[in-house]
């Protein structure tokens, strides 16, 4: 090869470890988008699209799952989640805005549900547990919440049905011949009911005696 082929050929600049973790990450959630969840997450597939070499992957992050947990870690940073005031919020409007928050990121519930699928025992679903507590207590102590309720399983429940709804809100918009927009609006609409009827001090089946 002469001198000047040499020279015209461009130099590959070097990537810092905090760029080659982001291009892993923005990798893994791309081809989970593009090929799905159960095939689209193969390590060699993601060093691939990322440009890297696979041996990176292990030592960035240090196994598949730590991968996904790191990919679930990022989309929560881009959440438009308003952290400084959900907390102060009552419950029914902060499941509300969780309901609206997953819709915006449905590809957080899908990796949260594959890594329990796979049985990940490092996955964390309620990552902010011990300030969600304090909140519940505020709402048991205010009225927001029935005095007897429990609220841990509440927050738990009403977790678990937007999740599970962003997870097969494609299909049911299929079967059930509806655009997605369309059932997004009314799915929102009965989720709102279900968190208000929870809120109610008249809670189906509630025992008086009982204390969460």
């Amino acid at each position: 090869m002469s001198d000047e082929a040499t020279a015209a050929k461009p130099r590959r600049r070097r990537r810092s470890r905090e760029e080659t973790e982001s291009d892993l990450l923005d990798a893994a959630l791309r081809i989970m988008r593009r090929d799905g969840l159960l095939e689209g997450v193969a390590l060699r597939d993601v060093a691939t699209e990322a440009g890297v070499n696979h041996g990176q992957i292990y030592q960035y992050f240090g196994s598949r799952h730590a991968l996904l947990r790191a990919a679930i870690t990022r989309l929560l940073q881009q959440s438009t989640l308003d952290r400084d005031t959900h907390w102060e919020q009552p419950f029914a409007q902060r499941r509300t805005a969780m309901w609206h928050s997953a819709l915006q990121q449905p590809d957080l519930p899908k990796l949260e549900a594959l890594l329990a699928l796979e049985g990940d025992d490092q996955l964390v679903l309620f990552p902010a547990l011990e300030r969600t507590r304090q909140a519940l207590d505020r709402d048991r102590a205010t009225g927001a919440l029935p005095p007897d309720a429990d609220a841990d399983v509440l927050h738990a429940m009403t977790a678990a049905t937007y999740l599970g709804y962003c997870i097969f809100r494609e299909t049911i918009a299929r079967e059930l011949g509806v655009a997605l927009d369309e059932l997004d609006e009314r799915a929102g609409a009965v989720y709102e009911r279900l968190v208000a009827g929870l809120a109610a001090d008249d809670l189906p089946g509630a025992d008086p005696d009982h204390t969460s």
